[in-house]
């Protein structure tokens, strides 16, 4: 492996780290998956092609990983409850405990979605990727990459407004 590789790589952890975080909830979970996925990447780093973008290859190799073991986990039936969110750094107790209670709002709303939906949120709207690369990672079209981020987007708005006890989900532009 070139120190170039190397680099990009060690560059993209952060990234993918937040990519597991948001599939698995669980902040244990999700640096057993992203370790995972990083020594699957390096076992197989002569499958990635060059000219295409590692971290698109990346975060391809972590959902596999992820889907294997659910699969797994499925089979063993053992269910992992989400961790609490804690620990974020803030200047003051009073932000520090606001920005806990919003990340965790967010990953229960989250939590909530069903996995395709998540998955498509996770890659378009926290990672950057385009509805075409996240068509590609997901090895879906990029029509169903809109449809099923039209549809989190939706229920997501609608489980916070249903928090919220307003009764009515809010148009955007309202």
């Amino acid at each position: 492996m070139t120190d170039a590789k190397k680099e990009e790589l060690i560059s993209l952890l952060p990234r993918l780290r937040r990519f597991c975080l948001g599939l698995t909830g669980s902040r244990e979970r999700a640096d057993d998956l992203a370790q995972a996925t990083c020594e699957r990447a390096l076992a197989r780093l002569d499958q990635w092609k060059t000219g295409t973008r590692m971290d698109s290859w990346l975060f391809t190799v972590a959902r596999s990983v992820w889907i294997n073991d659910w699969h797994r986990r499925q089979t063993r039936g053992v269910e992992v409850p989400l961790d609490q969110m804690g620990g974020r750094h803030a200047s003051d107790g009073v932000a520090a405990a606001e920005q806990t209670l919003l990340l965790k709002r967010v990953m229960e709303k989250l939590r909530d979605l069903p996995d395709e939906q998540r998955q498509v949120l996770l890659l378009v709207c926290v990672e950057g990727f385009s509805y075409a690369e996240a068509a590609t990672i997901l090895d879906i079209r990029v029509g169903t990459v809109m449809s099923r981020l039209a549809r989190g987007r939706r229920k997501i708005q609608h489980l916070a407004m249903a928090d919220a006890g307003t009764g009515r989900v809010a148009k955007i532009g309202e």
